[in-house]
This record gives C-alpha cells, sequence and structure tokens, in this order.
C-alpha cells in the first residue's frame, strides 16, 4: 500500500502566537474595566476575544447567542493613518477610532451617565 505525503504547501497554516494580533494586559485591563462597568449597568452581558492575523477584536454582547453588540478592535496596520483602535457598532459601522484606546472608549461613556 502506497500513502503519498502530503507537500507542506498543501497543509492549512494557522497562525502561530507571534503572528497573531493580541491586546496587551494594559489594553485589557481598560477594556475589562469598562465591560464591567456595562455589567454592572445591565447593558452588556457577556463578551470573546479573537486574535487574528491583522486584527484583534473583543466583542460584546447582550445576550450570549445574539450578534455582537459592538466590536473593539486593534489593528496595528492603521496606527499611522486613522489610528489602530475602533468601536464598530451592531450595523458595521464605525462609532470612533483613534491611537488611544481609553479616549476611544469614552464614546461608552453617556450610556453610564443617568438622570435621577
Amino acid at each position: 500500500m502506497l500513502v503519498s505525503m502530503a507537500h507542506s504547501a498543501d497543509i492549512a497554516t494557522f497562525p502561530t502566537p507571534g503572528d497573531r494580533v493580541s491586546f496587551h494586559r494594559l489594553e485589557l485591563s481598560v477594556i475589562l474595566g469598562l465591560y464591567g462597568r456595562m455589567v454592572a449597568a445591565g447593558f452588556w452581558r457577556d463578551y470573546g476575544i479573537s486574535m487574528l492575523r491583522d486584527v484583534a477584536v473583543f466583542s460584546v454582547f447582550r445576550h450570549t447567542a445574539e450578534q455582537p453588540l459592538y466590536r473593539i478592535e486593534k489593528r496595528p496596520k492603521l496606527a499611522a493613518r486613522q489610528g489602530q483602535y475602533a468601536v464598530i457598532g451592531l450595523d458595521g459601522q464605525i462609532l470612533k477610532r483613534g491611537n488611544d484606546l481609553a479616549t476611544v472608549l469614552r464614546i461608552f461613556d453617556r450610556k453610564l451617565i443617568r438622570a435621577v
């Protein structure tokens, strides 16, 4: 019985940890701080993190089985142009973009302010 060996070019390659974009510890700290405040206010319930070759995505959900309400994306290749961080809404519209994560996430501050 003859078994042919697959060429390395035929095998799908998955990005190794060094090839993927990811959020650093300080970035995650800022994002998770916002997430905790939004959960306490009753707006968000779940999150997911994706680390891909060109982008890292923090998705927030109201319910687990739904599409994400918002996506917080990090695209380092856009740092010199439009800014590497972006908040994207449910419909795919970019709500805020910039190079400072805390400034970009301020878009959610008005949701946390409630009339008494």
